[in-house]
């Protein structure tokens, strides 16, 4: 495990005075990109209220929303540093760092949000990657939801012939760009604090994320064509840095963890009941929101299975599309 900051350079403490007592108080700082209107804030507010609430006080989680101390990648590298203490971004942002999470990018693997949780709470071979990550430098705590990935793109996208003309943005994950590259988008790699004013600038034509993400980060306004491909199941887990988890005393992780566990419930339950409001809303305000044939996209995105298998080994990718296929088949979608 990489070295942190003396100890944990995120963690601050300070006095805080009750009746005629004083404790001291430790400031935690948790990390997202999402805006503060949006759900990941509403999940990390939650969380923050339960920590404060399972630790006596003893803990504040400070949320900084918006990137304001960092990108995903950064936030991520600030973790493994000790930089910040909370972070919750799409999983394969953390492939950087354990590239089998990659693999959970697959296109397809999953139908509902239903099968979608119980991939990430109860596969066997997912549930061994995760384990790997504290040798890495932080761990996961719950798995929030932001729901199926989709376009939003600055001209009509029917079917994948329409991909062609189009420079589609990416973040730094393979198993996206391959799929992209596959339907027929070219790519282009960057945050996605940047993304709203390449689309408006002419940078690229669009972006895909889930709707809970489009609708906060309002790309539909600059991508005014939404189209509900669903290509991906793309939920966040919320992670804290390994530094920092070893700081706390076996009570205190055991607060942490609860309180992590009640917001992702609360991240899942929000997220999914929220989706068709989006939808309305971002028709209401001019966007233009299309459900495609979606045969032509997995006819298209068939050979990402196999470029996978040459990269990360045969045995890596039929164990999730193993666990993808048992759970489809044991939850199927009505």
């Amino acid at each position: 495990m990489k070295k942190s900051f003396a100890g944990v350079a995120a963690i601050a403490t300070v006095a805080a005075i009750i009746g005629t007592g004083a404790f001291a108080q430790t400031v935690l700082r948790f990390s997202h990109t999402d805006n503060p209107g949006g759900s990941r804030q509403a999940a990390a507010e939650v969380f923050a209220e339960k920590v404060a609430e399972y630790t006596d006080g003893r803990y504040e989680v400070r949320i900084f929303p918006a990137g304001q101390l960092a990108n995903d990648p950064k936030a991520i590298e600030q973790l493994i540093l000790g930089g910040v203490d909370f972070t919750v971004s799409a999983t394969g942002s953390y492939a950087t760092h354990l590239p089998s999470l990659n693999l959970t990018a697959m296109p397809f693997l999953v139908d509902t949000y239903e099968q979608g949780w119980e991939l990430y709470d109860n596969s066997g071979w997912l549930q061994g990657e995760f384990d790997k990550l504290p040798d890495v430098g932080f761990r996961v705590l719950a798995t929030w939801e932001a729901g199926f990935r989709s376009f939003t793109t600055n001209e009509p996208l029917a079917s994948p012939a329409d991909a062609a003309t189009m420079k589609m943005r990416v973040y730094p994950n393979d198993m996206i760009r391959w799929s992209m590259e596959a339907i027929g988008f070219q790519t282009v790699v960057m945050p996605i604090t940047d993304v709203y004013l390449a689309i408006q600038q002419g940078t690229v034509n669009g972006q895909e994320n889930p709707v809970d993400t489009i609708n906060s980060l309002r790309f539909y306004e600059v991508a005014p064509y939404v189209t509900l491909t669903r290509h991906v199941y793309s939920p966040l887990p919320l992670t804290v840095s390994e530094a920092t988890w070893q700081g706390f005393s076996p009570e205190d992780q055991d607060a942490v963890s609860k309180a992590a566990a009640e917001a992702a419930a609360f991240s899942r339950n929000l997220v999914r009941s929220s989706v068709d409001k989006q939808i309305a809303d971002m028709e209401a305000a001019g966007a233009t929101v299309s459900t495609p044939e979606i045969g032509p996209f997995r006819e298209a995105v068939a050979s990402v299975y196999d470029k996978a298998r040459e990269v990360y080994g045969t045995e890596e990718v039929d164990g999730i599309l193993a666990d993808a296929a048992a759970i489809r088949e044991a939850l199927p979608a009505n």
